[in-house]
This record gives C-alpha cells, structure tokens and sequence, in this order.
C-alpha cells in the first residue's frame, strides 16, 4: 500500500484517492460505532479532515488503512462523549446499516444484530477483523493495544457470538 507522503503528490489527489477506496468501509465503521447513519457519514468526513490536515505529520509509521481507521475511531469516541449525544435514539436496525443490501439471509442479520450487542472492546476487534479485514497487527496498531490482547478480545468475542447465536445472551463487561 502506498504511503501518504509522496514526494511530487498533491495533497488533494492523496486525499481523494483516500476517500475512493475508505469511504465506504469507513462509514460501515462509524454507523456500528454511532448507530447512527448522519453522525457515521458526519464521523467520516471528520475523519478525511483530520487526515488532510495531519498529512504533513504523518509518519508513515502504520499503513494508510490502519491510520485512516485510527482517526475514524477516535473521531467516534469523540462524538459518543459530546453531551447531546445522549438525547439521540441510537436504536440500531440491520436495515439502516450501511450495505445492508448485502445482508439477505435473516442467519447474517442476526449476526450483525448480535456483532452490534457486544461490549465495546470486543465489537471493536469483530468490527475490526472481519468487516474492516485488518489482521490482528493492525488491530493492536489501530487501538492502541498489544497483539495477544487483541487475539484474546478475538477470541472471548467469538465465544459470546457463538452462544448468543444458539439461543444464549450477551452479557456486559
């Protein structure tokens, strides 16, 4: 994958090309973050700001992906603190999630509801691997955390889905 800093590049082409290719997962991100479609597609355009403006600082440390998914995140927790926040009906519904056109088989739309009912930290890591496809170094990367950390959350993830999906509850950590 390319790295933002290109020598001859102008910022507005990276940026542009940036949003061609993350726009769209990005917002899947932000709606199961938010559960909400404005303040997912609001996110995402803070997100691209965030990334135009900090271009220059950026050191090419994690790949544009994990970068882009870091602010995205951020930006979300940001919002989730803001104090109107709370006043919003955040109810999530498979139909409103981005790409749920996808989403035919009333087995997968159970999964999302599920996926979308886990505690944070470990929908994050779901969220993450499987409908963003990072690996679990870019995981630890995007987060902030150690790799076992992240195959743990993984794992204890994938146990709760497993039996809310035979009939079981997800319980809050």
């Amino acid at each position: 994958m390319e790295t933002v800093k290109a020598p001859d590049s102008h910022p507005e082409i990276i940026l542009e090309r940036l949003i061609q290719e993350n726009q769209v997962s990005l917002k899947r991100l932000c709606y199961l973050y938010l559960h909400d479609e404005d303040m997912a597609e609001d996110a995402v355009q803070e997100t691209f700001l965030k990334m135009f403006r900090s271009m220059n600082d950026y050191r090419g440390d994690a790949n544009e992906r994990t970068y882009l998914t870091r602010i995205a995140i951020n930006t979300c927790k940001d919002m989730l603190r803001s104090g109107w926040f709370r006043h919003i009906d955040r109810r999530v519904t498979v139909d409103a999630l981005p790409g749920s056109e996808e989403i035919k088989d009333p087995y997968h739309c159970d999964i999302a509801v599920a996926v979308m009912n886990l505690p944070r930290k470990l929908r994050e890591v779901i969220i993450l691997y499987y409908y963003q496809g990072l690996n679990t170094l870019e995981i630890a990367e995007t987060l902030n955390i150690t790799q076992p950390a992240v195959t743990g959350r993984l794992k204890r993830a994938r146990d709760k889905l497993k039996s809310v999906l035979k009939g079981g509850r997800i319980d809050e950590e």
